[in-house]
This record gives C-alpha cells, sequence and structure tokens, in this order.
C-alpha cells in the first residue's frame, strides 16, 4: 500500500497524491492544489508547525521521550544539568564533557550587581516573581553585547550557558525581593538544585546545606519540566526566535507565556481546588459537582496525554519521599481520595481523564516551602534548557520567520465617511 494521501478538488475533479513524511504531509503540497485555501485549526491542535529531533511524545501511549531517552530512565539516573545537556547536545555527555559543563553552569550563576540593585529594586514591593523574572531576563540582553550574534557558535553556546546558569538566581532574587529578604548570592561549592535552595532560604547561616534528599525531588521535577515538545511556551520560543531575536528575549517571551495561568499556573490551580475543597468527607460531593457540570477538575486530563501522564507516576512517587522528611501536605488525603475516586468513575475514565503532571508537582513545592506565586517560577527554570534547545536548532534548521495566515470575516469592502456625516 503506497504511503500517500490522494485529495481531490470537487470544484475542478483535479487530484493530488501527497507522501506522507515522519507521520504529516506537507501543506505546502495541498497548496499546489488548492492555492489561497487555508487550514483552520485554532491553537494549531492539528498542525505540525516545525521538525523537532528533541522531545518524542506519544500522547495515547503516555510516552515521553528526551532524544530516545525514556523520562523514566532519565528521572531515575539522571541529573537535570545532565538532561539539559542531552537536550541541547543530542546526546549525554562522558565525564569529561559533564565537568566542564557543571563546571560552566556553575561560575556563570551570578548576575550583574546593575540588574540587582538597579533593576530588580526598582519593582513595587509586591511586584509577582514571576513577572519580575520575565522583566529580568529580557534586560539581560541589555547586559551581553554579543547576544545578537545568534549564528556565532561561541557566542551562542555562551548565552546558553549564561540563561541556563543565572535563571535560578534570578528566580530565587525575585523570590526574596517579594518577600522583603536581602538578596543571597550563589554559592558555587553546591550542586544546581542545592544552590538554588540555598539563594531561596538561606538567612544568618554560613553556609546553606539542604537536605539532600529534597534537593534531589527538586532536580527530579526540573528533570520532568525540562521539555515538553511543542507547548504553547516552546511554540512562543520558536515563533519569537524566528525573528532572529536574541535568546533572551526569546526566552522572556516563553517565560511570558508560561506566567498565563493555561500553561504555567496549572498545579497553583490544583491547590487553589484542593484548598477549596476542604476535607476528605467533602471530596464526594465536590466530585458529584463537577460530573454535573459545575465547575473543573484540576491536575486530571491533558491536551495530550490520553492516557496517564508519565511524568505524574514518577512525581507521586518523589511526593512520598519528600512527604516522608517535611510531613505530610495536609492536603495530601484530599487529592490521594481524589484521584481515587476518579481513577474508578467510568465519567472520568471514558473521558480519559487521569492524574497529570501538575496534580502532584504543586503539593511538593508547597511542601517544600515555595509559596504558589512561586510555581511558575519553578517551571520555568528547567524550562529554559528545553526552550534554548529548540531555539538552537531552529536556527540550525534555517527555519523561515513565523507567519501564519487567517481566515478573514470582518467588513466587506467599504468607502470612507466623514466624521460628520456618520
Amino acid at each position: 500500500m503506497a504511503e500517500s494521501i490522494t485529495i481531490t478538488d470537487n470544484r475542478t475533479g483535479e487530484s493530488l497524491e501527497i507522501p506522507f513524511q515522519n507521520g504529516g504531509i506537507a501543506a505546502s503540497d495541498w497548496s499546489k492544489l488548492l492555492p489561497g485555501v487555508w487550514f483552520y485549526d485554532p491553537g494549531f491542535v492539528s498542525t505540525a508547525a516545525c521538525e523537532s529531533a528533541i522531545t518524542y511524545l506519544d500522547g495515547e501511549a503516555g510516552i515521553l521521550r528526551y532524544r530516545g531517552y525514556p523520562i523514566e530512565q532519565l528521572a531515575e539516573k539522571s541529573t537535570f544539568l545532565e538532561v539539559a545537556y542531552l537536550l541541547l547536545n543530542s546526546e549525554l555527555p562522558t565525564p569529561e564533557q559533564y565537568q566542564v559543563w557543571q563546571h560552566d553552569i556553575t561560575h556563570h550563576t551570578f548576575i550583574h550587581e546593575n540588574v540587582r540593585k538597579r533593576f530588580l529594586d526598582g519593582f513595587h514591593y509586591d511586584a509577582h516573581p514571576m513577572g519580575m523574572l520575565v522583566s529580568a531576563v529580557a534586560a539581560l540582553s541589555t547586559f551581553y553585547s554579543d547576544a545578537k550574534d545568534i549564528f556565532d557558535i561561541e557566542s551562542r553556546n555562551k548565552q546558553i550557558v549564561r540563561l541556563i546558569a543565572k535563571m535560578p538566581t534570578l528566580a530565587a532574587a525575585a523570590h526574596r525581593f517579594s518577600v522583603g529578604m536581602p538578596f543571597v548570592y550563589p554559592d558555587n561549592s553546591l550542586e544546581f538544585a542545592s544552590n538554588f535552595l540555598s539563594m531561596m532560604w538561606k538567612t544568618a547561616e554560613p553556609r546553606f546545606d539542604a537536605n539532600p534528599a529534597l534537593a534531589r525531588a527538586l532536580d527530579i521535577l526540573f528533570i520532568l519540566h525540562a521539555d515538553h515538545e511543542q507547548n504553547c511556551s516552546t511554540t512562543a520560543m520558536r515563533v519569537v526566535g524566528s525573528s532572529h531575536a536574541d535568546p533572551y528575549s526569546a526566552t522572556a517571551a516563553a517565560a511570558a507565556a508560561l506566567y498565563g495561568p493555561r500553561h504555567g499556573g496549572a498545579n497553583e490551580a490544583v491547590i487553589r481546588m484542593l484548598t477549596e475543597i476542604g476535607s476528605i468527607d467533602n471530596v464526594e460531593s465536590f466530585v458529584a459537582s463537577i460530573k454535573a457540570g459545575h465547575g473543573r477538575l484540576q491536575g486530571f486530563g491533558h491536551r495530550v496525554y490520553k492516557s496517564y501522564d508519565p511524568r505524574a507516576k514518577i512525581i507521586k512517587k518523589t511526593a512520598d519521599e519528600v512527604f516522608e522528611i517535611t510531613g505530610k501536605n495536609p492536603l495530601l488525603d484530599i487529592a490521594l481520595k481524589l484521584e481515587e475516586i476518579a481513577l474508578s468513575d467510568e465519567y472520568f475514565i471514558s473521558r480519559k481523564l487521569y492524574p497529570n503532571v501538575d496534580f502532584y508537582s504543586g503539593l511538593i513545592y508547597q511542601a517544600m516551602g515555595f509559596p504558589l506565586e512561586m510555581f511558575p517560577v519553578l517551571f520555568a527554570i528547567p524550562r529554559t534548557a528545553g526552550w534554548l534547545a529548540h531555539w538552537q536548532e531552529m536556527l540550525d534548521q534555517d527555519s523561515k520567520i513565523a507567519r501564519p495566515r487567517q481566515l478573514y470575516i470582518g467588513a466587506p469592502p467599504r468607502d470612507y465617511v466623514g466624521m460628520s456625516d456618520r
């Protein structure tokens, strides 16, 4: 059987055979038969806007792989910095490569003093940490004059290291500012996640040593959030990057997309839902109200996954390990009861509403002491590696500047009428 599809324009009787390529068909071939006729696909839910070798996702089977490696294996055996290297370089690093990579990231965590003293300190006292992060990332482009040399490989790699390294520093600085605490400088003797926790929580002690199990749990969460194919923020990164903007501006655009509650705020919505339920005794009545069409079940279902989100299985195990240290989050019993009911109720099963990564990540973050406002910021830290991998891939592919078409539904041609005659 031919690996192709034939389309026929019934207006003219003309036909065209188009081959399948990598699971898709070229829209440019369709336009040969139907010039001036555009696909109408709001949200790009049925459109592949690029080819990518970074992340493979099968929503029906619940599969997620980075560069071919199952997410389960990476979460169990790898570190976030190793995964970031994998995303950006296609292969896992050798010991020598990893040593250099880790050293470079560690020694680029400091931010320019003017970013902190003159820029971050200029925000209103109650500024949202994510708003501060978006603005600060964009501002970094003005501190590095070589950032626009995007086709100079050495310069490009330098910006990639800077962004991955400085994102936790900016994130912690935004939190400290929002709660009126002094800035904490990075500690080059600490690992990536431990360093971030030090910058978040250090007070008067000479050195802050995070609980190793909590640092590892955070590192696992960073791995799980490092990339997720063509989501809203990654698409924003590619769209802005396609104009050949510098990587700081493109990353700020991606972070701005993540700022939206429908993307980076999903785990915060789960916490608010569980808090609203209030007690394990109220779970069944809450579920009944959802089935009656009142409200949404936050943290269940996914735009892409139509079975159990593979990240959710990993994160549930991680949650158990975190709660052994921090004590059980009072919302956990509500969450477990909600999951139990949803996974056994035909209403949710038939709609393929399974727990996703956001259902448990918020509980972990809250148990570790992070305020709700920091949840999207915690998402942005690891996702920066994925964004940059896509930005780099897009440049290497010499991708065209993004320019979608539209179906015009406005007024027909009409003549201008003077104001006195309107």
